[in-house]
């Protein structure tokens, strides 16, 4: 019997969307949920080492954060917002969202502000893209130029005004980023939000414990934000993204092994899973490959014993992963999601992004 959208939607109080991050990342709240005794204990992120073990190994998503959002003008002076998405193989050439995208046909020209870079439309796609070429002055690269002059893509349901008390561009930088974000990696144009949560400190504490930490890169893309527009789960095409997994990431997830697979978000879910469908044993070579798995109830994990989690949009995919990992193999986590979601609105968790998390265990 397919599912209905429904059972993944649900009211959430405005007030309750994170629109900044938490004083300090580690006093984030943190729902804890034993699906063994089905018991829920509210605490902080920063009391995460009592929930784990030594030999527990933390598997994360390193993927830095592209400050992404560029600004430009027409020649006509109108105001352009281009977003870069992925490069091809040429650097200078990249999928991006423009806006506005009606004023920019094929053949059009933008420039940055101040003249940062030129910018020649190629083609349009089918999906909303489009395929941008860019000129930058003494060789710099585009990415170069993000990181100088661009915003941080902050998903749409945190806004910014032009108040003193609003977060500045370097405080975005700064906290929609992980501490563990490889810098050399910056293929995200979303972060993976689970682990805004961590500290250094509190990481060097999970080490003191006997826990590890094994990385993984996921290219998250903005398909991660896309909800479920179909009247059921399985007719909804899911978004692809590339993802990379090193050598020593793919023996962690096999024998032999003292402690649980810690998953640090859904993109590692997702990498994870994709992997271990397509392969039985730890590869001799790093892996590339582009997940296009669609985790929904019911299903069962091959790959992650605990899940540390943001709380997700309604008719969100997310939702749909986490559904599943609370019971796997059946649809029973539905209902039981539902409960967890409506506690959470009932306590005032923070929602999202820059919200509060949930440990599944």
């Amino acid at each position: 019997m397919a599912l209905v959208t429904d059972l993944f939607d649900y009211v959430l109080p405005p007030h309750l969307v994170a629109q900044t991050p938490a004083a300090r990342r580690d006093q984030s709240r943190l729902m804890v949920v034993d699906r063994s005794s089905r018991q829920v204990v509210h605490t902080t992120f920063g009391e995460l080492p009592a929930y784990l073990r030594a030999g527990d190994t933390l598997l994360r998503n390193n993927a830095a954060v592209l400050p992404a959002r560029l600004h430009g003008q027409r020649p006509t002076g109108g105001a352009v917002e281009c977003l870069l998405l992925r490069p091809t193989t040429d650097d200078l050439t990249w999928r991006c969202l423009l806006k506005p995208r009606r004023r920019l046909p094929i053949g059009a020209e933008f420039a940055g502000v101040g003249g940062a870079f030129g910018a020649h439309v190629l083609t349009h796609e089918a999906d909303g893209s489009a395929f941008v070429r860019f000129t930058v002055a003494d060789g710099e690269s585009i990415v170069a130029v993000a990181n100088r002059i661009g915003e941080v893509p902050l998903p749409p349901y945190i806004t910014r005004s032009e108040s003193p008390e609003a977060p500045d561009r370097a405080s975005d930088l700064e906290r929609y980023q992980t501490v563990y974000a490889d810098r050399s990696k910056q293929v995200a144009v979303a972060a993976p939000t689970a682990g805004l949560h961590f500290t250094p400190e509190l990481l060097e504490t999970l080490a003191r414990q006997g826990i590890t930490a094994a990385n993984l890169t996921l290219h998250v893309g903005l398909g991660t934000f896309k909800p479920i527009e179909t009247a059921t789960v399985e007719a909804h095409a899911i978004h692809r993204e590339v993802y990379e997994i090193p050598v020593a990431t793919q023996r962690a997830l096999f024998p032999p092994r003292s402690g649980r697979r810690v998953a640090i978000g859904t993109t590692s879910v997702r990498t994870i899973e994709h992997f271990l469908e397509k392969h039985p044993a730890p590869l001799d070579r790093d892996c590339f490959d582009e997940a296009d798995l669609y985790v929904y109830p019911p299903r069962a994990f091959r790959g992650v014993d605990a899940l540390v989690t943001n709380f997700h949009q309604p008719r969100s995919t997310l939702l749909c992963l986490v559904a599943a990992f609370l019971s796997p193999g059946s649809t029973e986590g539905i209902a039981w999601l539902r409960e967890l979601y409506a506690d959470a609105i009932g306590r005032e968790y923070r929602f999202f992004s820059y919200g509060d998390a949930m440990l599944v265990l």
